[in-house]
């Protein structure tokens, strides 16, 4: 018998790379994609595997307690990918509570849907966070599982509520659960309000290259490919109530990473050196803004044997080169064209 498999968010940047791993991966599974589709969600994402037979979608708000009762009745889930969240720090300094209804009551509302109708005794409730919650780092060092939390902004202090309230239900109710929290993600297919897609669109409309500050803080940088991958890893393998994270092991300044993009965009945009670096325009510093975040990976290494396979200076060319080579879905993102699909496929 198939076990089905609810992925939340899974029309969105991280989750359609998930989505679609497990859809070729396992055909033995049954997929089901329950997203919002808000500005983020994107059907297009997922094109080339909608047709699949162990693919199935729900658009549902997991703000909404009582859709989430019907759709989890009626699959039964054997167990729960949780990637559905608001996650860009700007939007939730300007508008706390969103976040807290998306990322806290939303977690609430999946935790008793899969309390009630999920598989309790053998499956799995896989929350998937951030490396945000722990705050901010100095010059050295690196999270670990267990650093404390100390959350900075309204973003990561509404993930930091939603893993404890995982953590509570495994504790309380004894739900079988995972908890990841992973670094910065680079990639195809994502939202251009983010830095490097947002920075490769605005290059190739010869637009100002915004960078907060000085352009000093550093993040840790992930292929997103590679996290989909270790998703995987601790969906089958890792241990109840256990927390991973992950890591690119891959730090840079915000202001060398912006550099490092316009080089290759010159280079392949056929521009003279240094040309589009002349559109880099500092702009007043986000509030509240973590200076480092660098993750210690190692107990993912060891315990699960993932380890990340792809090669920065790969991954941000092939990355550069999908946008490139699909601009008509950059497009369609910018200009919201993109909720069409939904409409002409799924109305």
């Amino acid at each position: 018998m198939s076990k089905n498999i609810i992925i939340t968010g899974g029309a969105g940047f991280i989750g359609s790379h998930v989505v679609r791993l497990f859809v070729t991966r396992y055909p033995e599974y049954n997929i089901i994609n329950l997203d919002a589709l808000t500005y983020a969600g994107n059907l297009e994402n997922l094109k080339d595997i909608s047709e699949s037979t162990n693919y199935r979608f729900e658009k549902a708000d997991i703000r909404d307690a009582d859709a989430l009762q019907a759709i989890f009745e009626n699959y039964k889930p054997f167990g729960v990918i949780h990637l559905a969240a608001e996650s860009h720090v700007d939007r939730s300094i300007s508008n706390p509570i969103d976040f807290v209804m998306t990322n806290v009551v939303g977690t609430v509302n999946l935790l008793n849907a899969f309390k009630q109708h999920g598989d309790m005794q053998n499956g799995r409730f896989y929350h998937v966070s951030t490396d945000e919650v722990y705050g901010t780092l100095g010059d050295d060092g690196k999270f670990t599982e267990s650093t404390p939390y100390s959350p900075n902004s309204p973003y990561s202090a509404s993930k930091a509520g939603s893993d404890h309230f995982v953590r509570a239900y495994h504790e309380t109710y004894k739900m079988p659960v995972v908890i990841s929290n992973c670094s910065n993600n680079y990639g195809s297919h994502h939202f251009p309000e983010k830095l490097i897609p947002l920075m490769i669109n605005n290059i190739r409309h010869n637009k100002p290259l915004p960078v907060y500050g000085k352009g000093e803080n550093i993040r840790d940088w992930l292929y997103v490919e590679d996290h989909a991958l270790a998703i995987d890893a601790i969906f089958h393998r890792g241990r109840n109530g256990e927390t991973y994270n992950i890591g690119g092991n891959n730090e840079w300044k915000n202001i060398d990473l912006v550099k490092t993009l316009c080089a290759i965009m010159d280079r392949k945009l056929g521009r003279p050196a240094g040309e589009s670096e002349k559109l880099i325009t500092y702009v007043t510093d986000r509030a509240g803004h973590d200076f480092r975040y660098a993750i210690d990976a190692s107990k993912l290494m060891n315990e699960l044997g993932w380890a990340p396979s792809v090669a920065f200076a790969e991954g941000f060319e092939k990355t550069v080169d999908w946008y490139l080579s699909n601009q008509e879905w950059l497009d369609h993102v910018t200009s919201g064209e993109y909720q069409q699909y939904y409409k002409q496929h799924y109305c």
